[in-house]
């Protein structure tokens, strides 16, 4: 098939150009036909050219490139930023409700007025292919968090010297405090580390230094991030990318 099209697209090719070649001594009724076959040609090419520029400038679907650190030795973008879901958007959603399988909604509202979407990015500066809205409208709860399922990778070979980055792209309808809290199993214990999203800027960068926890090498189980927000309501918070890598720090 492809072989035929080929085909087909050069031979149009050439007789388009060979009329062009004779346009000039063109008898006047066959150059009036050749115009309005060649603008009706130009309308269809221009449509397929439009399309084309806008999906082509998206980010590919299925995308996990950024920027990572030097030595990092595990990256990642959840599969919510990467790939399109099969369920985009939860409305009225209960506590922990889940959106595609590692994003999990944790509150203690009575009545959910929180509702979350997937996105398509269309920002010339967006490297993921997908975003997350939340919708926040009255909330009568004492908390809120976005739960997000580290994969097995993250945890393997973890060690007390690794540094742990998340990267995000935040955009806030209204001021908002929002913290992210590393939680890592290790056995029967648990260790955690919170940072505060520093949200002077749309970009926002967090570490969390592992080197000052009692973390038990041998028995890590797994681990999660919880994005935590303070004071949510009637609010709309999109983040337009997620990111994690891990890096062993520097020898002293």
């Amino acid at each position: 098939m492809r072989l035929i099209d080929g085909m087909m697209h050069r031979l149009a090719l050439r007789k388009w150009r060979q009329t062009a070649r004779t346009a000039p001594t063109m008898p006047l009724s066959g150059l009036r036909r050749s115009r309005a076959r060649a603008r009706s040609l130009s309308l269809a090419l221009h449509d397929v050219i439009s399309v084309a520029d806008h999906r082509l400038a998206l980010p590919m679907i299925g995308s996990g490139s950024f920027t990572t650190p030097h030595g990092t030795d595990w990256s990642w973008r959840p599969e919510l930023w990467r790939m399109p879901l099969e369920t985009p958007g939860l409305a009225s959603v209960p506590s922990r409700s889940r959106l595609g399988r590692e994003v999990t909604l944790f509150h203690d509202c009575t009545r959910s007025e929180l509702s979350l979407r997937q996105l398509r990015n269309t920002r010339e500066a967006d490297l993921a292919p997908f975003g997350l809205r939340m919708d926040v409208f009255a909330f009568d709860g004492s908390f809120l968090s976005l739960v997000l399922d580290l994969p097995q990778q993250a945890v393997d070979g973890l060690k007390r010297r690794h540094l742990i980055r998340m990267n995000t792209i935040v955009e806030l309808e209204k001021p908002l405090e929002i913290f992210a809290r590393l939680n890592i199993r290790h056995g029967p214990n648990s260790e955690q580390i919170v940072r505060e999203l520093p949200l002077n800027t749309e970009a926002v960068m967090v570490e969390f230094d592992l080197a000052y926890t009692n973390l038990n090498e041998k028995r890590v189980e797994r681990a999660w991030i919880d994005l935590i927000f303070e004071n949510p309501q009637m609010s709309q918070v999109v983040l337009r990318d997620l990111t994690f890598s891990r890096r062993p720090r520097a020898d002293l």
